[in-house]
């Protein structure tokens, strides 16, 4: 059986809509590199030109909607292209790799929110992706914080409204929101849960104490 292998200097962020993940991620990002160390910043779905491609399949509510099984597929096959051309190259030249969201946001987004089968998606990870994360940090916010948050996000930036699954109703975020808590439960040697109901300053200063903390542990 494939087995999944994980790297120190692999790190993701996960959490649902307006838990801050892009301001963490630019944090982390700079701290690595006041340091001397390459970083490699990218995001799932996409990461190389292939993935951003299926990305705008997947998110751009102009398309048919996609059955939960179809996302799921596209979904890793976007994520099988990421690992391959962006994260294993960087992590084989001693780069960071700090990923915005990975294969936890699939056990969240379509295994607790569209109610796929967890062992398929289990399946998916061992065979197409085999590789986890060393490090996960999961932003968590309440569901209608967040997606006041998103709402304001969309406003100020001009955004064209939400894609298609920010589209969905509050109890899809619901089940996303509780299945990272129970994954973060379940592993906690990988998981270190961030309180993202702070402002964004707290967050970002919380984000990298864990990350100090995860490189002193593992250096």
């Amino acid at each position: 059986m494939t087995t999944l292998r994980s790297h120190p200097r692999f790190v993701s962020l996960e959490g649902g809509e307006g838990a801050g993940k892009t301001t963490v991620l630019h944090a982390l990002r700079d701290g690595l590199q006041r340091e001397g160390a390459e970083v490699v910043n990218t995001r799932e779905p996409g990461g190389t030109p292939l993935a951003e491609m299926i990305r705008a399949l997947l998110l751009d509510p102009a398309h048919e909607p996609a059955a939960a099984e179809a996302e799921l597929l596209l979904m890793f096959a976007a994520r099988a292209q990421h690992v391959r051309e962006t994260i294993v190259p960087a992590l084989e030249r001693g780069a960071w790799v700090i990923s915005d969201r990975f294969t936890d946001s699939s056990y969240a987004y379509q295994g607790g929110g569209r109610g796929l089968d967890v062992d398929f998606i289990a399946e998916l990870e061992r065979r197409v992706v085999g590789l986890q994360p060393g490090l996960t940090l999961l932003l968590d916010v309440d569901v209608a914080q967040g997606r006041e948050r998103t709402r304001g996000r969309d406003l100020a930036t001009g955004a064209n409204g939400p894609d298609r699954i920010e589209r969905e109703r509050d109890e899809f975020f619901e089940r996303v929101r509780a299945t990272y808590r129970a994954r973060a439960v379940a592993e906690p040697n990988r998981f270190r849960v961030i309180d993202a109901s702070q402002p964004a300053p707290a967050v970002a200063a919380d984000a990298a104490a864990q990350l100090r903390a995860w490189r002193e542990a593992t250096a």
